[in-house]
């Protein structure tokens, strides 16, 4: 077991930010996170997190992809106190931080992720897994990991309909071919600056702009990459009519999109339901 105290840092928020798809919420107030092959309990006391593993693992691995190191209150403090729209959306969802996901995963997930929505990009997901990844048990129980490219590259391109992926089973199976038959190299991706790697993801079958920049931030860990979807196009036109200011938060923009769509998604809601009472 290995607590921590985190600033700015929420499993809640995290698990319904829509960046993740495999990191669950269970009926005792726990979180259960599936990265690859590896399976985590996390839950948390304000800033006490508890993170159900051993030191070592938690060391190599889970802290990176927690990004635990970054400094996320700093981002915070340089929003200007002009603009209190994303002030207000920054506040809401402070416990906010950018995973360090693996990038074949984060490929498929936002492929799938396309005119869907979180609840149903999880099923399917999970569905992919249980199907055509490997079994994996420990102390808790059974999960399975994410299958890797080779295993999808073998099926038939509308094969996973059968995991209620639709029209977007030939963007995964296509994809997975041009992976396994070694056409783009992931390795060669993850050490490319921003604008290389969005380019290069872009040759890949069903990834348009939005879709390539969710893969360089949620995956890559590029903080310049915004994307830009319904509910953030509608906070812009909203909100910001000469563009959202990119030049004041150059380098972390990413983290600042993040808030936009957390609060579009959530805070509007508990407003309005504020205001009814």
């Amino acid at each position: 077991m290995v607590t921590k105290i985190v600033r700015n840092f929420n499993f809640s928020q995290i698990c319904r930010s829509g960046q993740c798809f495999r990191m669950n919420e269970r009926e005792d107030g726990r979180y259960a996170v599936i990265a690859g092959n590896r399976y985590l309990e996390v839950w948390q006391d304000k800033e006490q997190c508890y993170f159900d593993c051993e030191d070592t693992e938690f060391e190599i691995f889970w802290k990176h992809y927690f990004d635990l190191e970054e400094d996320y209150e700093n981002y915070i403090k340089q929003i200007s106190t002009e603009d209190v729209y994303l002030k207000t959306a920054a506040d809401f969802g402070s416990g906010i931080r950018i995973l360090r996901q693996d990038l074949w995963e984060m490929i498929v997930s936002f492929l799938i992720s396309q005119q869907n929505n979180i609840p149903r990009i999880r099923r399917c997901i999970q569905n992919i897994c249980e199907a055509y990844g490997k079994k994996q048990k420990n102390r808790q129980g059974t999960y399975y990991s994410f299958p890797e490219p080779e295993v999808l590259a073998m099926l038939g391109e509308d094969d996973l309909k059968a995991c209620n992926l639709g029209y977007r089973s030939k963007y995964v199976v296509r994809t997975a071919k041009s992976i396994a038959g070694h056409e783009l190299d992931l390795e060669e991706i993850s050490k490319m600056p921003y604008l290389t790697a969005r380019e290069e993801l872009l040759k890949l079958y069903g990834v348009g702009e939005k879709v390539a920049d969710c893969i360089c931030l949620y995956a890559l860990h590029k903080f310049e990459a915004f994307p830009v979807d319904t509910h953030i196009r509608q906070a812009l036109e909203q909100h910001y009519g000469q563009g959202f200011p990119t030049d004041k938060y150059e380098g972390f923009q990413g983290v600042m999109q993040q808030y936009i769509f957390y609060y579009e998604l959530y805070g509007k809601q508990i407003l309005q339901k504020e205001l009814v009472k």
